[in-house]
């Protein structure tokens, strides 16, 4: 870690929208002897709607400074304004667990770019239904442990996946295919990402692409979301498309639409990891 990191955080705020708000942020921030390297914000209307920023700020001797600039912050701004606000350190590298089934596209790529130091995170724990993914995860040095879920055991498993994964700050989905119960969800409110074709809900259940192939669509694409109790209706983080055509086989889209997913699931755990999502209500704000 270097001085850099250790002295750089990340402010998130959500409040309604009024007059002063940038000025009070900055001015507390620059009282406070920080220098702003990094600033976006959002209205939702002109007057009156709900406002959201990102603010990435250096200040030395952060992490001993860091409890009383919580408390000044609220005291001084904060409750002035009635704000939802976040402060995290960079420094405080998040802890990710990682749960997939058979498919390995979308877990490689995450490993993969984690090796590279392109994901600013920790992977703890890899945990899948089967056994078949052991060999790649195990290459990349990170646990890997099946838990078999079948409709007989299904509260059992996601006790043991959730005892697995505590400690962790996000939970990803990399083609987990199994629905998590609203109990197990419950418990990590906004904190599991989830990756699935943009089909949805047009082309439902087994061999999404091949339905598409059949009705002939011209774009295919990918949709990664916070998971909630509503079957994927989360709030949408990121998605993409690939155009296709009649020419393209069943294996073509299918080849298409997995590179789309790999990317857009990588592209919204990165940004999740570097605070730039915020959620409001069914809805995403991301600073890019």
């Amino acid at each position: 870690m270097n001085m850099t990191t250790a002295n750089t955080a990340r402010l998130l705020i959500t409040c309604e929208d009024k007059p002063g708000i940038v000025q009070a942020v900055s001015s507390f921030l620059y009282h406070q002897g920080a220098n702003i390297t990094a600033l976006d914000q959002y209205a939702t209307e002109a007057q009156g709607g709900r406002y959201f920023m990102r603010v990435e700020f250096e200040l030395e001797h952060l992490q001993a400074r860091k409890e009383a600039l919580l408390q000044t912050f609220d005291t001084n701004v904060a409750h002035r304004y009635n704000m939802q606000w976040h402060i995290s350190s960079v420094s405080d590298i998040k802890k990710v667990g990682i749960l997939v089934s058979k498919v390995d596209h979308a877990l490689l790529e995450l490993l993969w770019r984690h090796a590279r130091g392109s994901l600013p995170c920790e992977i703890t724990h890899v945990v899948s239904n089967h056994d078949t993914l052991r060999e790649s995860v195990e290459n990349f040095g990170i646990p890997f442990t099946v838990v078999p879920v079948n409709k007989d055991n299904k509260p059992e498993a996601e006790a043991q996946i959730n005892e697995i994964m505590q400690g962790n700050d996000v939970l990803v989905l990399a083609r987990y295919m199994q629905i998590l119960s609203e109990d197990f969800v419950s418990k990590w409110p906004m904190q599991v990402i989830n990756i699935h074709h943009s089909f949805l809900p047009a082309f439902v259940g087994a061999n999404p692409y091949k339905q598409a192939h059949e009705k002939g669509v011209k774009l295919i694409g990918a949709t990664a979301h916070y998971v909630t109790a509503d079957l994927d209706q989360g709030p949408i983080i990121e998605q993409d498309v690939e155009r296709v055509s009649h020419k393209n086989s069943v294996e073509e889209l299918r080849e298409l639409g997995e590179d789309v997913e790999r990317n857009v699931l990588a592209r919204a755990v990165k940004w999740h990891l570097e605070d730039r999502v915020i959620v409001d209500g069914t809805k995403t704000v991301v600073f890019q």
